[in-house]
């Protein structure tokens, strides 16, 4: 085991451990947060009685009040606009946008006025707000409801971007993100909300935002993922594996900043990548982590570093299993490098 990998590892099972599911982790890294820190503050559609659309902030008002857990008015811009002045005089806001594809009315205030807060101001003063959003497909949501938008925040530098898929990672990057001094996007892949179960411990812990971790280790190929793909990754390996392909498993966890020594390390190691990501194509995250790659390990490679990803259409109502990169395209993606 590497010393990234120690880094990385989870922490021995104790009588604290608990196996929850990944909403259940954003419901209690919020509560706990709140808890230990009265300038937290939560707000966004029907975040309050009804704790949000996916339930995520259930009994979160009934805990802390209404002052410090509210509904807001269907205006994305306001709610950013809101959180940004609040972040600006010294609370720690954390938003909630109901859907990722309805980040359109605030993309202003995310990009001219969070983004830019620290650098305009010359540093005197910050916006440490967090905006959480479910996000991606598999939900038969179609195309309001189920767009996977990350790409349009990374390319904003004063932006953190984060997208987990295990319950452990879920509450410790919340975590880290409400106790940072900088916004962070925080997508959560709603496919996963109850379908990712996880060891959580009891006792307080945070992921370092900009780590990826390690899955699986493997010598012929580096399977890169992030979010809602991240079990059709795993499946993928299985099925590799189980025709002697050792497939090294690498979940991003974090997109700005990413792990750009992991993932070469990995590549320079198995020789090929193929990266997997469920927005459409063009102008995907991902091809940032394919230039990386080809930039600092091209002698290493021993195929052209492949990609899978959603179509350059919008998200389709009844069609999730061809849309999204499933294990079958996944598959034959790594195949296709294995052969090259």
């Amino acid at each position: 085991m590497t010393a990234t990998q120690e880094k990385q590892s989870l922490p021995a099972a104790t009588p604290e451990t608990r196996t929850i599911n990944l909403i259940t982790a954003i419901t209690e890294a919020l509560h706990e947060e709140m808890e230990r820190d009265d300038r937290v503050v939560l707000f966004g559609q029907d975040v309050g009685a009804r704790g949000g659309v996916f339930m995520a902030t259930a009994g979160l008002q009934a805990s802390f009040g209404q002052r410090r857990v509210f509904d807001t008015p269907l205006s994305e811009a306001s709610i950013v606009g809101a959180a940004v002045g609040m972040a600006v005089r010294g609370l720690k806001p954390v938003a909630e946008i109901q859907f990722a594809d309805y980040m359109g009315p605030g993309f202003d205030q995310i990009i001219s006025q969070a983004a830019k807060m620290r650098y305009r101001s010359g540093g005197q003063y910050t916006a440490p707000l967090v905006i959480r959003t479910p996000s991606g497909g598999g939900v038969k949501g179609g195309h309001h409801h189920s767009q996977s938008p990350e790409s349009y925040y990374t390319h904003t530098p004063g932006l953190k971007v984060v997208m987990p898929s295990t319950p452990y990672d879920a509450k410790g990057l919340l975590k880290a993100a409400i106790r940072g001094e900088d916004p962070v996007i925080f997508f959560e892949p709603k496919r996963l909300y109850r379908a990712s179960k996880g060891e959580v411990p009891g006792h307080d812990y945070t992921v370092r935002i900009g780590e990826a971790a390690i899955r699986r280790e493997g010598t012929d190929l580096s399977l890169i993922g992030y979010g809602g793909v991240m079990p059709d990754l795993e499946r993928a390996a299985d099925a590799l594996g189980a025709e002697g392909v050792s497939v090294e498993v690498i979940d991003l966890r974090s997109l700005v900043p990413w792990d750009k020594e992991l993932v070469v390390d990995s590549v320079q190691k198995t020789g090929r990548a193929v990266l997997v990501s469920e927005a459409p194509r063009i102008s995907n995250f991902m091809g940032e982590v394919a230039y990386s790659i080809q930039a600092a390990a091209f002698d290493s490679l021993l195929a052209p570093v492949g990609q899978v990803a959603g179509f350059d259409t919008p998200y389709p109502y009844v069609q999730d299993k061809i849309y999204l990169p499933g294990p079958n395209r996944i598959t034959a993606a790594c195949v296709q490098a294995l052969n090259y």
